[in-house]
């Protein structure tokens, strides 16, 4: 048996101390007295910091080979089965008899949303779609702002500071082309994912205010792209820009899936002298893969509803369980308004369609399991990178498992795209900075209200930026203490 404790830190802790006896000491327990073939069973604890996440206090989880009959190479570990426990929410709970439950079949079924698949393609990402789409019935039901639900009740990149300090580099930058005779008559600033507005409307105001005192006339010639995937989020930002009529004039909006920016950005290509992306990158669709004893895991998953919420909901709905997965996809499909005008007998208004809505998202759980890679080769990482970018991370040192950050990959790959050869691309998002933070905590998926948040695989994008000419780097967030947002910087290698 290989056993993982991850939360080392919390063994000392005193305000949320954690025994290692207190953790796993049940959970042996259940195990030997079960039929499980010990020798082949890896147990982990996490600290899952998220209250609101997709995850039960003792998790199962199978692992698949690719290649079952295969002879084992010498070194490789033949583990058939992972247990995972939430240290965090195991106090109070009957370890023993919760492992024991989740080692045998459940005499009442769970109801199953999905096939098993990929994670990215799982139906949360769906939820997620539907939450920035519908994002003013969300609000209007929870009676907040969606910004309210993030620690702190709003993002760290509304700052002025910081704003500034971007600026200022900006305004170098310009300075040198001008003197040369280089620099193009329209200057373009890219924000994709642009919140309510604030962060425009900070830009804006600090680079007239500099431009001003500089005197060189940038802010005329100043395109602002605002860019989000929330018509919603749009119509809000666009009217918090608009209470200064000069900044309308220079601001545009474009609803965009930040996955594919070229989609509505290809124009720009070599033009763009700043992209902002604040909190967005943990917002996009992602695997997980893992290396385990000498292997290569993909991470696949399920969206299931525990039995007894099925029932719950079901009866709210007027369905049986069984039924739920059905109205389930219709809503991810249709949304809430015309949810109520397909199915009246259920839901009899976009009011209950949403409150179903709410309802499901807060019980539905992610099944888990590992399926064996047959090779790196053979895995798409994203449209243009292919699975082998990973090997240098996986094979890092001791067994790990870890965000692909696909949606990520795949956006911050097209955006660097966009830049002038003296363009920077500026993100202020939760980012893993090195390989062992995967080792030693639990990065997610999350619950933020309605949406999944995940952290972001920083070494992974350092790699893939480095293997196009970029200079990719990390640095906390400079202008508020105890965040863990942290900003990437990317920009052509000199």
């Amino acid at each position: 048996m290989l056993v993982d404790f991850r939360p080392h830190a919390r063994l000392r802790n005193r305000k949320t101390p954690v025994t290692v006896t207190d953790s796993l000491g049940p959970v042996m327990d259940a195990l030997s007295e079960s039929a499980t073939d010990l020798s082949r069973v890896r147990v982990v604890c996490d600290w899952v910091q998220y209250k609101q996440n997709f995850r039960d206090v003792v998790e199962v989880r199978p692992i698949l080979s690719s290649t079952p009959d295969a002879p084992l190479p010498e070194g490789v570990r033949d583990d058939d089965l992972e247990v995972a426990v939430d240290v965090r929410r195991a106090a109070g709970v009957d370890l023993r008899a919760t492992t024991r439950a989740a080692l045998e079949t459940r005499e009442t079924p769970d109801v199953v949303l999905e096939d098993w698949g990929p994670t990215r393609e799982s139906c949360i990402w769906g939820f997620n779609a539907l939450y920035w789409t519908a994002l003013e019935q969300w609000e209007k039901a929870t009676g907040q702002a969606y910004e309210q639900a993030l620690p702190g009740g709003e993002s760290d990149a509304r700052n002025h500071d910081a704003a500034r300090g971007v600026i200022r580099e900006l305004f170098t930058v310009w300075d040198g082309l001008a003197d040369r005779g280089a620099l193009p008559p329209e200057l373009y600033v890219v924000e994709i994912g642009v919140g309510n507005g604030a962060q425009a409307r900070v830009f804006l105001d600090e680079l007239r205010e500099l431009d001003v005192e500089h005197g060189r006339g940038y802010y005329r010639r100043l395109h602002y792209l605002m860019c989000d995937y929330s018509p919603h989020v749009l119509d809000l930002a666009r009217e918090t820009v608009a209470e200064h009529a000069e900044h309308a004039e220079h601001v545009s909006s474009f609803v965009m899936d930040a996955c594919k920016p070229r989609s509505v950005l290809a124009f720009l290509q070599f033009r763009v002298f700043l992209i902002y992306i604040s909190n967005v990158y943990d917002n996009l669709p992602t695997d997980e893969v893992a290396q385990l004893g000498g292997r290569t895991y993909l991470v696949e998953s399920r969206a299931f509803l525990p039995a007894a919420d099925a029932a719950e909901i079901a009866a709210s709905v007027n369905a049986r369980p069984d039924q739920l997965g059905g109205l389930v996809h219709a809503l991810l499909r249709l949304g809430p308004t015309l949810l109520a005008e397909a199915r009246p007998d259920h839901v009899s208004s976009p009011e209950d369609a949403v409150e179903f809505w709410r309802r499901t998202w807060s019980a539905v759980r992610l099944a888990e399991r590992y399926a064996g890679l047959a090779g790196l080769d053979t895995y798409e990482l994203s449209p243009t990178v292919n699975g082998e970018a990973l090997r240098p991370l996986l094979e890092s040192g001791a067994d790990v498992r870890m965000h692909v950050s696909n949606g990520a990959v795949a956006s911050f790959t097209e955006t660097i795209g966009l830049l002038h050869p003296f363009g920077k691309l500026v993100c202020h998002d939760l980012f893993a900075r090195d390989v062992g933070a995967y080792r030693t905590g639990f990065r997610g998926p999350g619950k933020y209200d309605g949406s999944v948040v995940n952290w972001v695989n920083g070494p992974l994008l350092a790699h893939i930026g480095r293997r196009r000419g970029f200079d990719v780097s990390y640095a906390p967030f400079a202008h508020r203490t105890g965040t863990n947002i942290v900003t990437m910087t990317a920009q052509v290698r000199d």
